[in-house]
């Protein structure tokens, strides 16, 4: 009998992803729901939950060995900075949310990298003769602020510093890693675009070309970024070797970032944003982020659905009303969103007013629940990205987002240290008028977001979908799906989502809810196509439940070296779009 050419899934040049050709049924669950993937991980030591199971393991490993969960973020973000530079690396930016179990205090921090001092409206249509933003090439990248972000991170709340955080990653760099499916697909893809720059060709392909799926990846001019990191820290890239390297890249190219640019940027501890949803508090960092659009939204959901006689609970997930109503609250949000996001310092963003209820119950009345509308404002941003999230046993959690943009930035990369720069200048105007124009020592509009929800003065849970303008949608139908609906942290991830383009007014439905819903969506005025996994993110969570019968944790320097769990049960999910995990101890 003949047997299969890719016996244990091995690709041929014929079918270089042969999982793909094969047309089988899936199985299901014995318990629960059974469409849902896996069931929630639950431990009580710490918690990790991200879109590489490398970089998971890397957090649990520095759990413990004694770190807390910032220190696990930054370790488990600094793989990922090896393994994902489709998504993400040290020429990337970053936002956190931090709560602090010893101070009972949820901290912002915003490691958004500014525009060089040179980057004018005029640099750009004068110099660099355009009429929009590069998109790619080293005149898309503002400084990268993930380095700063990590040691803003460690210095203010790690037990460790990048000596220990960043010794996985390094030696991943240098060792070499797998290249599964997702982030291989993304690598053919950008054949082109890595292939126009020398040092992308260099470190990336080979011969021109993107390794085979399941190849052994190494970047060892990565792996001497990282080590100069752990010997030098911040100021290995702000200031010295690596700084140089990135000035001497974009100048050669044409832009005009200089080691001022770098030496004087600093990150920012901001003050998250929030509003309250059916008695949670949801909290998101402020703008330039993107997610006051997705607490405005909440607030349009909880404020709008008596106007309208809906009850999203006892609709259920599998209503058509239930997705019409949330399509028409986003486009709503997402139109405040475009209009008035951009750098806070350089444009009044009126969150206090977008974000109260008075305001989103004037909105009630522009919802037809018969009929779709179209987008008052329009615009949207791209972009890949990851998200991770920890918690150990003192009771600290963290929820980080992190990213390079557009898949592998801006396609240029840093010699001879093995990492491409960012591309979020791109997001940037040109328009005069609009509140995110380019300018000197300006960030740019910022799509990745990070979430983290309270109840009463209580943390309950981290949470994020990484996913480019998806973000703030997503969000939104998290919260839904966990308290209207009451899903588990794992099954809001399983259960499909929408997407809904803010330009075009199309609603891309992933495909077994486009059959579910998507005539009767029809018929109420909507575009509606069906979408795969790749349209809708991938999230992350870690659910904090506490047991009041059993006593505080203590910090300090003793607690460090204790053993003792924390006071309940952390439990964690994890998107299978992303092919990470949760994992705990």
């Amino acid at each position: 009998m003949a047997q299969s050419p890719h016996a244990f899934g091995r690709p041929t040049p014929d079918a270089p992803n042969p999982a793909a050709t094969i047309d089988a049924a899936p199985g299901s669950r014995a318990q629960g729901w059974l469409e849902q993937g896996r069931s929630e991980v639950i431990a009580r030591h710490g918690m990790v939950a991200t879109s590489d199971p490398l970089a998971v393991q890397a957090g649990l490993e520095i759990l413990r060995q004694g770190g807390n969960a910032i220190d696990a973020a930054v370790a488990a973000g600094a793989v990922l900075d090896v393994t994902s530079q489709n998504d993400t690396g040290i020429g990337g930016d970053l936002f956190a949310l931090v709560w602090v179990a010893s101070e009972q205090k949820l901290y912002a921090l915003n490691s958004a990298g500014w525009a060089p001092a040179g980057w004018t409206p005029e640099f750009f249509r004068d110099r660099l003769g355009v009429e929009c933003m590069p998109g790619s090439g080293v005149n898309a990248s503002t400084v990268p602020g993930a380095i700063s972000g990590y040691a803003a991170l460690l210095d203010r709340f790690g037990n460790f510093g990048f000596r220990e955080t960043f010794e996985r990653a390094a030696r991943l760099a240098e060792e070499g890693w797998g290249q599964a499916e997702r982030r291989h697909s993304d690598l053919v893809g950008a054949v082109r675009g890595l292939s126009g720059d020398p040092d992308s060709n260099r470190t990336f392909l080979v011969d021109g070309e993107a390794p085979p799926l399941y190849g052994l990846l190494r970047n060892p001019d990565l792996a001497t970024a990282l080590r100069l990191i752990q010997r030098d820290g911040r100021a290995a890239f702000y200031e010295g070797e690596i700084a140089d390297a990135i000035v001497a890249k974009v100048q050669a190219n044409g832009g005009v970032m200089t080691n001022a640019d770098l030496a004087e940027f600093q990150s920012e501890w901001v003050e998250p944003i929030s509003t309250s949803y059916h008695g949670y508090d949801v909290y998101q960092l402020p703008p330039p982020g993107q997610g006051f659009a997705a607490l405005e939204m909440l607030n349009i959901l909880e404020v709008c659905a008596p106007v309208h006689g809906i009850d999203l609970a006892e609709l259920g997930p599998s209503h058509p009303d239930t997705w019409h109503f949330l399509v028409e609250a986003k486009k709503l949000a997402y139109s405040d969103l475009q209009a008035y996001n951009g750098d806070p310092k350089f444009a009044h963003v009126p969150v206090d007013r977008l974000l109260s209820k008075s305001y989103a119950a004037t909105l009630c009345d522009r919802i037809d629940m018969s009929h779709a509308s179209e987008p008052s404002v329009t615009g949207g941003l791209d972009g890949g990205t990851i998200y991770l999230t920890t918690a150990d046993r003192w009771g600290n959690m963290v929820s980080l987002i992190h990213s390079v943009f557009s898949v592998y930035g801006g396609r240029a990369t840093v010699a001879p240290y093995g990492f491409v720069l960012h591309s979020r200048g791109s997001a940037f105007s040109l328009d005069p008028a609009s509140p995110n124009v380019v300018a000197p020592r300006k960030r740019p509009f910022h799509s990745i977001i990070a979430g983290f929800v309270m109840q009463g003065s209580e943390p309950l849970m981290t949470f994020g979908n990484m996913g480019g303008s998806a973000q703030p949608e997503t969000h939104a139908q998290h919260i839904v799906n966990l308290i209207d609906h009451g899903m588990n942290v794992q099954m809001t991830t399983d259960a499909a989502r929408f997407t809904h383009n803010q330009t075009s007014n199309v609603l891309g439905l992933e495909t077994a809810l486009f059959d579910l819903v998507g005539p009767a969506l029809q018929a109420k005025g909507h575009q509606v196509r069906a979408v795969n996994g790749g349209s809708v993110g991938g999230y992350q969570g870690i659910l904090f439940t506490r047991d009041p019968s059993l006593p505080a944790p203590t910090f300090g320097p003793e607690s460090i070296a204790e053993d003792r769990p924390v006071n309940g049960i952390y439990r964690a999910g994890s998107d299978h779009r992303k092919d990470g995990q949760a994992a705990g101890w």
